[in-house]
């Protein structure tokens, strides 16, 4: 089953929480302003692909670009994929439940990251 990781991103712009699925030979990655779980959705920017590494990562980035710890790992389940959506079941430690990316707007770096707990 693939994995995800949650890593909370200290870096020169501030604190967020990069969102990464394991996608192929790569992470599909999203930065979100604040820890994902809360009921209401979250503004989600989509970042470059980062390499398979950051699943088992915590430390110093390069080039001054702050550090990373893990803040939630696990893996998921892929329920749809299309252009500009992800729908996924993650089984982490913290996130457990369904989470939805859903692309806003024109600007393909634009998205909203839901988080829906079961019943």
């Amino acid at each position: 089953m693939p994995r995800f990781v949650v890593l909370q991103h200290d870096g020169p712009e501030g604190r967020h929480w990069d969102l990464m699925l394991e996608s192929g030979e790569a992470l599909a990655t999203w930065a979100l302003p604040s820890a994902p779980g809360l009921p209401e959705p979250l503004p989600a920017r989509a970042l470059p692909d980062h390499r398979l590494a950051y699943l088992d990562y915590e430390g110093p980035i390069a080039g001054g670009r702050g550090s990373v710890v893990r803040w939630d790992e696990g893996t998921y389940q892929l329920e749809r994929q299309e252009p500009g959506q992800w729908m996924v079941l993650l089984s982490g430690r913290r996130l457990a439940g369904r989470a939805v990316l859903q692309r806003i707007g024109p600007d393909p770096t634009q998205w909203t990251f839901a988080f829906f707990r079961p019943p």
